[in-house]
């Protein structure tokens, strides 16, 4: 390997922060991490970027192939334990059909692996069960935004425009938090007074806000669409609607119009708790901003808050509605976007790991994207399988007796991140074969018959997709453990071992070409995208249709993806939370992150730093709600759901509502948030409602008394 620093990106969340790998023989860490300049973080990073070399080295890195022999995990040879999952998965088909082996990807997998995944699933195993963990965060989202624009690009726009909006609306994402390094980009509405914050909590996000920078307004939880429909109602009733956007670049508006009318501001206080004066001045801020208004832009951007819930399509539905109204997608200095999560959440929910989808963002059952796509492969159209089904219920039906026996899971940490996490459990403990690819020896991967240790971001090349729809190069400046193996390697050798039609490259640069050319013609299309390209420092963001095309920074701008060309709006209505407060449970939960751990924390938890600043779980309770129940600070306490029960020791704070409870997610054990959220899912996109149920509250000791 060179010495020289090599540029890449942090292997975490999806504003993937430009960093810099200088390679480090003989040390500790195989390589030091700085900062780079790049137009997301402009070389800043938070905790978990500085200290992401540490997980390269962590005492219990996974370095051999694993078999469970006798009820123990055992180290095997790489060819023993392919040939058994080969032969194992042989059988299983032979024995039940194709449809009894199931793939579980995940949103942090590169373009290259999510694409191999989904090739493997339809062509080596011949299945239509496939999915991934990034069901569980975009999936409303993207569903809103192919209904309404025809296309789901996350941020149709680079975030350094946020810089020169006069007014920007966030709903459902701790952005403080969670991406740090975003905060920088909102500087300049913050000095024009312009941030707009929506949330239960008075989260760093919120606080954001003060001294003037802004306005926070903290709703009942699952509420947010109830705060967008009664905005769009005074815009409406105030004549801030942009009037001339709506007739020359819309579709269906009257009804809209027609849904929202019952949402007068009085009304909505009643359910969302929040002041009519209060959603009046909102909806003043925000049009004020908007061009029609002779404003310099505003920009809305949604969250999992918002759509981490069973009416979350309809939610994010209700701010491109909004935005529309103000006449900013498509408009340069204005837009609306949802603010992608998972480090390849973009470009991983675009090459076939999802239930109903080919490479492209193409849909498997469109006949002309599957005979194309089958070309490529060099199969017969007809022999790739049709749509499965969504996360939440492929899991669910793990071990049943009409579902699969076989699950292939990579990237993905299920029973911790999964909701109703015990059911899961449960399910995975039914199948006949469980295979994990992992670099750690995480919860999930614990229960599985057969583990492959796998590379890390450093150890790798390829590509991923921001939140931006940029395209951005990973690559390698650190040699992997001897027994460690790439993913593409992985299904190159499962292929050949079960005599696939199609060939499976482990070469990141040929199966990008190969994902660049099947994505040809469809709304995701990368053909003119080459790692050449990317090495030469282009800054290409989809669709970049042909060799010479400069990419697609900005989307929408003359028209929309639809066959007229206009924006389909959707009225839509509220309906509350699946799992509503009640007196068997009068306590809302919600959940979030806290700024040291990622997703299910199998990595970040192995972090000392990282763990120093957030050692276990917690409850936040505001001291009011503990009173009533006779809570101190510090205190353990249990949380029951109709789901199952957790413990957590309380920390007291004036930052919640009255009315909620809030735990972090990251952990696994007696403090596993996702052992009680909901499982009850959105009808349009099978998103999980993970954002609100409603629990009980005890001292733990009066629980065990």
């Amino acid at each position: 390997m060179p010495l020289e620093p090599v540029s890449t990106h942090c292997p975490y969340c999806a504003l993937q922060c430009g960093q810099s790998l200088t390679p480090t023989p003989g040390e500790r860490l195989p390589v030091t991490v700085a900062g780079r300049d790049f137009p997301t973080n402009k070389g800043g990073m938070c905790a978990k970027g500085w200290t992401s070399a540490e997980v390269l080295t962590v005492p219990d890195r996974l370095v051999s192939p694993q078999i469970r022999i006798g009820g123990e995990l055992t180290d095997v040879s790489w060819d023993i334990a392919l040939d058994h999952i080969a032969d194992r998965l042989m059988t299983i088909r032979k024995d039940h059909g194709a449809d009894a082996v199931a793939v579980f990807g995940g949103g942090g997998l590169t373009n290259e692996k999510a694409y191999a995944l989904g090739k493997f699933a339809r062509v080596a195993l011949g299945t239509r069960f496939i999915d991934y963990n990034g069901r569980f965060c975009m999936s409303s989202a993207a569903a809103a935004s192919n209904r309404t624009f025809g296309m789901d690009r996350g941020l149709g726009f680079p975030l350094a425009d946020l810089a020169g909006a006069d007014a920007v609306l966030i709903l459902g994402s701790n952005v403080a938090v969670t991406m740090p390094p975003l905060v920088q980009h909102l500087a300049g509405v913050r000095s024009r007074g312009g941030l707009i914050y929506v949330d239960p909590r008075a989260t760093a996000t919120a606080r954001l806000t003060s001294d003037g920078a802004g306005i926070h307004v903290a709703n009942v939880p699952g509420t947010d669409m109830v705060v967008l429909l009664a905005l769009l109602h005074i815009i409406i009733d105030e004549g801030l609607v942009d009037t001339e956007y709506i007739a020359a670049r819309t579709n269906g508006w009257e009804a809209v119009v027609a849904s929202v009318s019952r949402w007068w501001p009085e009304r909505a206080e009643a359910v969302c708790g929040i002041s009519a004066t209060e959603l009046t001045r909102v909806a003043r801020t925000l049009a004020a901003a908007s061009p029609s208004q002779g404003g310099a832009g505003a920009y809305i951007l949604t969250g999992r808050g918002l759509e981490q819930s069973s009416q979350g399509t309809d939610a994010v539905s209700s701010a491109i509605n909004l935005a529309l109204a103000l006449g900013l997608p498509g408009r340069r200095g204005s837009g609306y976007g949802p603010i992608t999560g998972q480090g390849n959440g973009q470009g991983g929910r675009e090459h076939g790991q999802k239930s109903d989808q080919l490479p492209g963002y193409s849909s498997i059952t469109d006949p002309v994207r599957r005979a194309h796509v089958a070309k490529v492969w060099g199969v017969d159209p007809d022999s790739i399988p049709g749509p499965g089904v969504p996360a939440v219920e492929l899991l669910s039906s793990l071990g049943a007796p009409d579902g699969p026996r076989a699950l292939l899971v990579h990237g993905s940490n299920v029973v911790v991140s999964a909701p109703n996490a015990d059911a899961v459990r449960e399910s995975l403990a039914k199948l006949d074969l469980l295979v994990v690819c992992d670099v750690v020896p995480s919860e999930t991967a614990v229960l599985a018959d057969v583990i492959l240790p796998v590379t890390q971001w450093a150890e790798e090349e390829g590509t991923m997709t921001n939140l931006e729809g940029r395209i951005i190069r990973r690559r390698q400046a650190a040699t992997p453990p001897q027994g460690v193996r790439t993913e593409l390697w992985i299904l190159s050798e499962l292929a050949r071992r079960l005599s696939s039609e199609s060939t499976f490259s482990d070469d990141a640069r040929e199966v990008f070409a190969e994902l660049a050319a099947a994505s040809a013609g469809g709304i995701a299309d990368y053909s003119g995208v080459t790692y050449a390209r990317l090495d030469a420092g282009e800054q290409l963001h989809w669709p970049v249709p042909a060799a010479d095309h400069p990419g697609t920074p900005h989307v929408f701008l003359e028209s929309f993806n639809t066959p007229d060309g206009k924006a389909r709006m959707i009225a839509v209505d509220h309906r509350g939370p699946a799992d509503d407060v009640r007196a068997a449970a009068p306590v809302f939960l919600v959940t979030g992150r806290v700024l040291s751990q990622y997703q299910s924390g199998a990595q970040t938890r192995r972090v000392p730093e990282l763990v120093a600043a957030d050692p276990e779980p917690y409850v936040e309770i505001h001291p009011l709600l503990a009173e009533r129940f006779g809570i101190a600070d510090g205190n353990r306490v249990v949380l029951t759901s109709e789901r199952g029960v957790i413990t957590a020791a309380a920390r007291l704070s004036t930052d919640i509502r009255t009315d909620t409870v809030f735990m972090p997610f990251h952990w696994a054990g007696e403090g596993s948030a996702n052992r009680i959220t909901s499982d009850a899912t959105d009808p349009v996109s099978g998103m999980p409602e993970y954002k609100v149920c409603a629990v009980s509250i005890a001292l733990e000791q009066e629980v065990m008394a």
